[in-house]
């Protein structure tokens, strides 16, 4: 690591010689945003740029600088459910465009969560007894019965009807009773024609008669 490390020896060195430069040459020392300026220019040179990725790709480096998990799970954890975060939290999803996005971005966890958890027999047991619940389904029956509730119900219909989906779904629908009826109309008008030509038979004269 260190003979990585030895790399930005130079760059130190030309740092320093940078800032001793103006205190000999003119006898003002150079002020700080210069010398930052200075610095942040050579490491934006190709060479400053490769000896950092050569140091930061050192296996004791890597280990400095990773933070340890537990500590880390720790601090997030501690952060998410102490008062400051739970208020912060709170205020962020008042905001109807953060709440929209943070929606949209577990849109799909959520869903692949409700269906891996409608396939637990335990989960499903705990919604039927939930579902069991006179107060909850009485405050079915009352939302079932708003107007609010209709008036969505009739939306989900129209867009329902409207979809192309369904459109082609009624139609196939459709087309095959169609195909249907010819057979059994060919069916009952055969029944018929066999009824009557035994009616015919049966109306005849007799063999003993004049």
């Amino acid at each position: 690591m260190w003979k990585k490390a030895s790399k930005f020896l130079p760059v130190l060195g030309l740092c320093m010689l940078a800032g001793c430069a103006p205190a000999e040459s003119g006898g003002e020392q150079m002020d700080y945003e210069m010398t930052k300026k200075m610095v942040v220019d050579i490491l934006k040179t190709d060479d400053g740029k490769k000896a950092i990725q050569e140091v930061m790709s050192d296996d004791g480096m890597k280990e400095k600088l990773v933070l340890d998990q537990s500590v880390v799970s720790d601090t997030v954890q501690n952060t998410l459910v102490s008062d400051k975060g739970t208020q912060f939290w709170n205020k962020q999803f008042k905001d109807p465009k953060f709440a929209q996005s943070m929606a949209k971005s577990m849109k799909t966890e959520n869903e692949q969560l409700l269906k891996d958890m409608m396939k637990d027999p335990e989960y499903r047991g705990m919604m039927i007894e939930v579902m069991k619940d006179p107060e909850l389904e009485k405050e079915l029956v009352e939302v079932l019965k708003s107007k609010e509730y209709r008036k969505h119900m009739q939306s989900v219909v129209t867009e329902t009807f409207d979809s192309p989906l369904f459109k082609a779904k009624v139609q196939d629908m459709l087309i095959k009773a169609a195909s249907e009826v010819p057979d059994k109309q060919q069916g009952g008008s055969g029944d018929s024609g066999g009824g009557g030509g035994g009616g015919e038979s049966g109306g005849g004269p007799s063999p003993g008669g004049p």
